[in-house]
């Protein structure tokens, strides 16, 4: 499926003036329109501006706070917790990745916790802003308010696919790891399903307990369920992932699973880690740059295909843009395109 190629900054634009349009503060309207396409850029079609109706509809219905601040919960020198009011998860990721880096420079370290935040979009599109300037920053998050992970061994659900990033830089391109931990995610099992597609191998499990590759399983009675990461042989690996992405989220923020649902959203563990307290830059960068140049050089498994470092494609792809334009999934404008007629915003004109 071919989609239209759009200038990012018009896309940032014309989502910033949607949102913004919404109710959004200027300044939190930026923030997500920013992550939103961030996610476009690095090729994460399902977590980039597929996500800004769903979000324009949390912000109509009221289950997106517009204004305000974080309550802070709780706060230590390299350890905040906050209660995120429901705002949205973009801008409150961004402020306390500002406000952990800041510590960091003197702590060495700095973790913020954000119990009741909204949806935070694509992790990975956080991991270059704290590698530019030289740290290693973590990222992980949960959503108590659903459930479609099925912990291994067990048929009915109990956890959100629980994604762990993690970013730090190299001499050469810094190195973003964003994977769930549960063998796909949400967004693209409903993708496909909408558009009556298959996975590439068997990674959902029917009500039955038998592994598919259908993700109409999930939608079937009895309802299914994505596998941990692993799948049927070996999901007692993404299991123990996801039951740690649950203690560092909310166990940390004390406010997940055990608490009523209040509706869409997510608990964040964030993490910034300063290399200059520890062995120093130059000692990390000669240990990951020698790491990564020794994956490089690894023997190619298939003829043609050279091993790539997480992340690496991204931002390939994502310079990529910078000349051609940002290649949009193809259903993402005709999704956008009512909103932008409802509020009145002009819609983007594509390059090609």
């Amino acid at each position: 499926m071919a989609g239209m190629n759009y200038a990012s900054q018009d896309l940032t634009n014309f989502a910033h003036d949607l949102l913004q349009a919404a109710g959004l503060p200027p300044d939190k309207a930026q923030a997500v329109a920013e992550v939103l396409v961030e996610g476009d850029l690095l090729g994460h079609t399902t977590h980039g501006l597929a996500l800004l109706g769903p979000y324009l509809g949390e912000i109509e219905s009221g289950s997106m706070r517009k204004e305000g601040a974080p309550q802070v919960v709780s706060d230590f020198p390299a350890a905040l917790t906050w209660d995120g009011q429901r705002l949205p998860g973009p801008w409150l990721v961004l402020q306390a990745m500002d406000v952990a880096m800041q510590r960091a420079r003197t702590q060495g370290t700095c973790t913020v916790v954000i119990r009741r935040s909204h949806h935070i979009a694509c992790l990975a599109a956080y991991h270059e802003r704290a590698t530019r300037q030289g740290f290693v920053m973590l990222l992980h998050c949960s959503d108590a308010n659903s459930a479609s992970v099925a912990p291994f061994g067990g048929l009915d659900p109990v956890f959100t696919p629980n994604p762990v990033s993690v970013g730090f830089p190299t001499s050469g391109l810094p190195v973003m790891v964003d994977v769930s931990t549960s063998a796909t995610t949400n967004g693209m099992t409903n993708r496909l399903h909408k558009e009556g597609g298959q996975l590439p191998a068997d990674w959902v499990m029917d009500g039955h307990g038998q592994a598919s590759c259908d993700p109409a399983v999930l939608f079937n009675e009895p309802k299914g369920t994505i596998l941990p990461l692993g799948g049927m042989d070996s999901g007692h690996k993404g299991y123990g992932l996801s039951l740690m992405v649950e203690a560092l989220t909310g166990g940390l923020a004390g406010h997940g699973r055990a608490d009523p649902r209040e509706g869409w959203g997510a608990t964040v563990y964030l993490q910034i880690i300063d290399p200059l307290a520890f062995a120093g830059a130059e000692a990390f960068a000669h240990q990951m740059d020698a790491v990564t140049a020794q994956c490089h050089a690894s023997k190619p498994a298939r003829g043609g295909q050279t091993v790539r470092m997480p992340g690496q494609r991204g931002l390939q792809l994502k310079a990529q843009s910078a000349q051609n334009g940002v290649a949009l999934y193809p259903n993402i404008m005709p999704m956008l395109t009512p909103w932008a007629a409802k509020l009145a915003v002009p819609l983007p004109q594509p390059l090609n």
